[in-house]
């Protein structure tokens, strides 16, 4: 296990700062929400409770920085924690032999 919803969010966030349309932006963000960041989400991320107020007070008005502090937060996790585990993983090794 690589904390798949680690790496999920951070797409999805990066390609929410991609969106252009302040009503696309608004779906997304709710979305993102709903999935990633809302307490019992489907794929909740580790955040900090001051991270995730930070970003619900952010999603008042949706802007293309309104995941920054959630998704800086979980690329460090991803760099600190995920990514040393799947390198040491056997399936790791399968994949660069």
């Amino acid at each position: 296990e690589f904390s798949e919803e680690n790496a999920e969010f951070w797409v999805a966030c990066e390609d929410y700062k991609k969106t252009k349309s302040p009503v696309k932006m608004a779906e997304k963000a709710k979305k993102i929400y709903e999935e990633f960041i809302q307490t019992e989400a489907p794929k909740e991320v580790n955040i900090d409770h001051f991270t995730k107020a930070v970003t619900m007070k952010n999603l008042v008005e949706p802007s293309p920085t309104s995941f920054d502090m959630a998704q800086k937060r979980i690329f460090a996790l991803m760099e600190k924690d995920s990514l040393p585990r799947f390198v040491r993983s056997e399936f790791y090794h399968e994949l660069i032999k």
